[in-house]
C-alpha cells in the first residue's frame, strides 16, 4: 500500500456507501459498494487470501473516490447505477437493464394495473425503481392491491369493453370489479393516484391505514392475518428506505451542496430520470472576503455556462445572489423553466444531507491529496536532482519504450511529465520504419534520433532529462544519438532497468540504487510506467488493425468497399463478430445471404483471432 493511499484510508468514514477504484490515467476500474467503507476499502491492500482477479485489480489501482450512503441498501442500489454509467473492466457488467426490478402501474390503461417488472419501456406507464428486495416488491404490490381492492387480472376492459360477470377476487372482496362496471375509470383512476403517490415517497398515510387494519385483526383474534400486517408495514418501510436514493418523480435533477473547511467544496449528485447515478465535487479557489452564498452563485453561473445538458431542478443548500437572473439565464440555456429550491424536509432535503456528508469527506481528501501531490512532484523533482547529481532540476521529463510481439507491428511511445505531473498532450507516438527485424537497440536509436532532430529543427526547447526503458545497452545506443545530434551536453539521459529498478548513467559504470520508498524513484517508475502503457496502447491497436483487416480479406465475397462499410458500422472486428445475421444486414451492401455467411465464417474462425 502506497503511504498516498494508506492516508487515504484513514480518513475514510466507517459508513455504508460506494467506492470507485482508479488507474493511473483516473479511470474508473471497479466499482463496490459496502457496509463499511473503511474496513472494504482497507481490505484491499492488506495480504490475504485474495481472488486472482483482486490480486491482479489491486496492482492496476493508484487511487480510489466513494460517495457516502445512510444504508447498505441505498449503496447496494447506487453500486448497479454506477456499474451501468461507468462499466468498469474488473465489475461483471451487464448489457441491458435487467439490472433491478421496478413497480409498473400501466397508466395508459383505462383501470390500471400494478405489477413488477425488470424492462423499462417507454409505453406510458409509470415505473418506481430499481429497488433491490425483491420480496419487498411483491408484499407491497399485494398489500396496495388488498387494501385499494385494484385489479390483477390481464382481460383488455374498459367502459365500453365488459365482462359478464367477475372473478372470485371480486366476491372475496379483494377487486372492486372494473370489468363488469361496480366502479368508473374516474374513481378507480383517483384509487392509483393514491398508489402513485405512496410510491412517489408518501407512505405515512400507508402506514396508518395498514397498522390500524392490523390492530383490528389482532383486537378479532385474527392473528395470521395481523402478522401478514405486520409484514406488509416492513415491506413497505424497506421499500421507503429504497427510495431515498431515488427521485420522486422521472426528473433530472442535480443537488448541490457547499461546504467550507479551510477551503470550500461543492458536491454535486447527479439524478437522471430519477436514478441518482454518480457524483462530481469541485474543490474551489477562493479569494479571501468571498461568502459562502457568493461562491455557490459564482459556481452556478460558471458550471452551467459550459454544462452539457441541464437539468429540471437544481436542489442547492444555501440561498444565491443574483438568484431571478441566474434562472432567467438557465430558461433561455434550456428552452424551458429550470427550478431552483433549497428544500427544508423530505427527501430532497436528505438529498442535500448526503451531498453535504461527502463534500466534508471529499474536503478531507483534498487535504490529504495536496500533502502528497507535493511530495510526489515538487519534492520529488528536486530529490531526482540531488539522488542522480544533475546539473540542474529536471522539471521537464521525456521518456521512451518499444513495443513490439516477435517484431510485429512495432511502435515506440514518448511521454512527458512537466514538474512531476505527467503532461499528456504532450505525448506522442511512433511506428517504428526499421524493418530489419526485431532489435530494440536499433528501434530506440530511430525514435530519439526523429525527436530531437525535429525539436532542434523547429528550434524548440529540450527537455531536461531523458529516461529510456531499459538498462546500459539501450541508453548506450540512445546516447550515440544526442551524441551525433551535437545536443549530447545539452540533455542528461538516464535508463531505469525493471528488474532490480537500476539507475544507469552515461558517465558512471555502476548503477545507482535509490531508496524503495523515496518519491524520487517513484517518479521515475511513473514515467517509465506510463510511456510502456502508451506504447502497448498503440501496439494493440495497430495489431488489431491489421488482424481485421486480414481476417475480413479472408471472407467470401468481401471486398475492400463492404469491408470499409462493415468497419464503419461496427468500429470492432469484436463488434462485427458478436453481431448476429439481422444486424449485419443493417450494413449497407450486404444482403441477406452475405451476412449468414459472414456470421458462419467468422464463428467458425474466431479461434484464430
Amino acid at each position: 500500500m502506497s503511504e498516498y493511499i494508506e492516508e487515504q484510508i484513514k480518513q475514510i468514514p466507517d459508513k455504508p456507501g460506494v467506492y470507485l477504484m482508479k488507474d493511473s490515467s483516473g479511470e474508473i476500474i471497479y466499482v463496490g459498494k459496502a457496509r463499511s467503507l473503511k474496513k472494504r476499502v482497507r481490505s484491499y491492500f492488506r495480504k490475504g487470501n485474495h481472488s486472482f482477479k483482486t490480486t491482479i485489480m489491486v496492482d492496476d489501482i493508484e487511487d480510489f473516490d466513494y460517495i457516502v450512503t445512510d444504508t447498505e441498501m441505498e449503496s447496494f442500489i447506487l453500486e448497479a447505477n454506477l456499474i451501468k454509467k461507468h462499466q468498469p473492466q474488473y465489475n461483471i457488467r451487464l448489457k441491458d437493464d435487467k439490472t433491478y426490478p421496478f413497480i409498473k402501474i400501466t397508466t395508459y390503461e383505462d383501470f390500471p394495473r400494478i405489477k413488477k417488472t425488470r424492462v423499462v419501456k417507454n409505453d406510458g406507464s409509470k415505473y418506481f425503481g430499481p429497488f433491490a428486495d425483491v420480496g419487498a416488491i411483491y408484499k407491497t404490490i399485494n398489500i396496495l392491491k388488498d387494501l385499494f381492492k385494484l385489479r390483477s387480472c390481464n382481460y383488455d376492459i374498459s367502459e365500453e369493453k365488459q365482462l359478464e360477470r367477475p372473478c372470485l377476487n371480486y366476491y372475496i372482496d379483494k377487486c372492486m370489479a372494473p370489468c363488469v362496471g361496480k366502479i368508473s375509470k374516474e374513481e378507480y383512476h383517483k384509487l392509483i393516484d393514491q398508489v402513485v403517490l405512496f410510491l412517489s415517497g408518501r407512505q405515512k398515510n400507508l402506514i396508518d391505514k395498514i397498522e390500524e387494519k392490523m390492530n383490528t385483526a389482532a383486537e378479532n383474534e385474527n392473528f395470521e392475518k395481523a402478522a401478514r400486517y405486520r409484514d406488509a408495514i416492513q415491506a413497505v418501510e424497506e421499500i421507503s428506505r429504497q427510495q431515498k436514493v431515488m427521485s420522486e418523480d422521472d426528473q433530472d435533477r442535480d443537488i448541490i451542496a457547499i461546504k467550507e473547511d479551510g477551503s470550500y467544496c461543492v458536491q454535486l449528485l447527479l439524478v437522471k430520470n430519477g436514478k441518482l447515478i454518480g457524483q462530481e465535487h469541485y474543490i474551489l479557489e477562493v479569494p479571501e472576503g468571498e461568502d459562502q452564498h457568493e461562491v455557490m452563485s459564482s459556481f452556478l453561473q460558471q458550471y452551467y455556462e459550459q454544462a452539457p445538458q441541464l437539468p429540471d431542478e437544481i436542489l442547492i443548500n444555501t440561498e444565491i445572489n443574483n438568484r431571478e437572473i441566474l434562472a432567467d439565464r438557465l430558461k433561455q440555456l434550456k428552452g424551458k423553466k429550470v427550478e431552483i429550491k433549497i428544500p427544508s424536509r423530505g427527501n430532497k432535503k436528505r438529498l442535500i444531507e448526503m451531498a453535504l456528508k461527502n463534500a466534508e469527506q471529499n474536503l478531507k481528501k483534498d487535504q490529504i491529496k495536496r500533502k502528497y501531490e507535493e511530495k510526489r512532484t515538487v519534492k520529488a523533482v528536486e530529490k531526482l536532482k540531488e539522488y542522480l547529481d544533475l546539473n540542474k532540476l529536471p522539471q521537464h521529463i521525456e521518456g521512451f519504450d518499444i513495443s513490439n510481439i516477435q517484431g510485429t507491428d512495432p511502435v515506440a511511445s514518448m511521454v512527458v511529465f512537466k514538474e512531476g505531473r505527467a503532461a499528456k498532450s504532450e505525448y506522442r507516438r511512433f511506428k517504428i520504419q526499421h524493418d530489419e527485424g526485431p532489435d530494440d537497440f536499433a528501434m530506440m536509436k530511430e525514435v530519439v534520433y526523429r525527436r530531437y532532430r525535429r525539436l532542434i529543427n523547429e528550434e524548440r526547447p529540450l527537455p531536461d532529462l531523458i529516461l529510456i526503458d531499459g538498462g546500459k545497452g539501450q541508453l548506450n545506443a540512445a546516447q550515440a544519438i544526442l551524441n551525433e545530434l551535437g545536443i549530447k551536453e545539452e540533455i542528461e539521459m538516464v535508463g531505469l532497468a525493471k528488474r532490480e529498478e537500476e539507475i544507469f548513467k552515461a558517465n558512471k559504470d555502476e548503477p545507482i540504487i535509490l531508496p524503495k520508498n523515496s518519491n524520487a524513484l517513484h517518479l521515475l517508475q511513473r514515467v517509465r510506467d506510463e510511456a510502456h502503457r502508451f506504447a502497448v496502447n498503440y501496439h494493440r491497436k495497430l495489431r488489431s488493425r491489421r488482424i481485421t483487416h486480414s481476417m475480413l480479406e479472408r471472407v467470401p465475397g468481401i471486398g475492400p468497399e463492404k469491408r470499409r462499410a462493415l468497419l464503419q458500422h461496427f468500429s470492432s472486428l469484436a463488434k462485427i463478430r458478436s453481431a448476429d445475421v439481422q444486424k449485419l444486414k443493417e450494413v449497407k451492401g450486404i444482403s441477406d445471404k452475405l451476412a449468414q455467411e459472414i456470421s458462419e465464417y467468422l464463428e467458425k474462425n474466431t479461434r484464430n483471432i
